[in-house]
């Protein structure tokens, strides 16, 4: 892999760590502020920039990522960055067709409807050598941001992934992928284990390019009740972590810091607490006072 030849080494040193500091569960003198919405939809160059070529092929350009990286750093003083990318980057790598509808999302031409389409899908251990476009963003932004703030890598979480594999877009209800966890429970474990396979050697590798911290997004937690999360999405949760933990140190990586953000998922804050992240992100339905009581004896 590419970006394993350059390694975090050798990297501008970091001016500010506030970000890191907090996420490691350090004392710092103030709260540090990121946008979590990646780069900066809400900017005018943002959409300038964007207005130029289709969204994918926006994401496979490491220096249009790069860029659209660092504008919001340029208006406003934030302690941390996102590099710009998609989360349905590895169902393209796991060879599913995926294109972005202007004003509809993310589209599946070919959902995964039956269990046999499971065989459509590419060897997962081969991902991470097809995103290496990704890897090489992530080095460009971390060597330009100068040591600035920190660059954080991230990706979907493997029930989130599932349900535009499955659904073919996104859903209000998730009708399709909530079937087969009741219909085909064999067939959902089996698409799970096969993204999480996916997902330990891509965020290894973005550790590798340079990425300072990572987060698992489970942008559909809120679709699931607690006893179909506890039993198909914190599973797998728990295992990214646990394996990209053991993938860092075995690739001679220092740790970084990791966050789980599980979007309406207040329900399971404690087992979140318990997967083995560093930091639980919270949503606008979540207040952090009572979320802070709740976990205090994790936290």
């Amino acid at each position: 892999m590419e970006a394993n030849e350059c390694g975090p080494q050798g990297f501008p040193e970091l001016k500010n760590d506030t970000f890191l500091r907090a996420a490691w569960g350090e004392e710092t003198d103030y709260t540090p502020v990121w946008c979590m919405r990646q780069a900066g939809r809400y900017l005018p160059e943002f959409r300038e920039t964007r207005a130029a070529q289709d969204f994918f092929s926006t994401c496979r350009s490491p220096e249009t990522c790069c860029e659209l990286t660092l504008q919001p750093l340029r208006r406003f003083p934030l302690d941390a960055a996102i590099i710009f990318s998609d989360i349905l980057v590895v169902p393209q790598a796991l060879g599913m067709e995926v294109t972005m509808v202007p004003g509809k999302g993310p589209s599946f031409p070919e959902p995964l409807r039956e269990e046999q389409d499971l065989q459509r899908l590419r060897d997962p251990t081969t991902v991470a050598s097809e995103l290496g476009y990704v890897f090489q963003a992530i080095t460009l932004t971390r060597q330009r941001l100068a040591g600035r703030v920190p660059l954080i890598g991230f990706a979907g979480a493997p029930w989130t992934l599932m349900t535009y594999m499955v659904e073919g877009g996104g859903s209000s209800t998730m009708a399709q992928a909530k079937r087969w966890l009741y219909q085909r429970p064999q067939a959902s474990h089996q698409l799970l284990r096969i993204l999480t396979d996916a997902l330990v050697p891509y965020l290894v590798g973005q550790v590798a390019a340079g990425a300072q911290a990572l987060q698992l997004f489970e942008s559909h937690a809120g679709h699931l009740g607690p006893q179909l999360f506890s039993k198909f999405a914190l599973p797998y949760i728990r295992d990214v972590a646990k394996r990209v933990k053991a993938g860092l140190q075995e690739a001679g990586l220092a740790p970084v810091p990791m966050i789980i953000f599980a979007k309406d998922g207040h329900f399971a804050l404690e087992e979140l607490a318990q997967a083995g992240y560093e930091v639980v992100g919270l949503d606008w339905t979540v207040a952090p006072e009572k979320a802070r009581r709740r976990l205090g004896s994790w936290c």
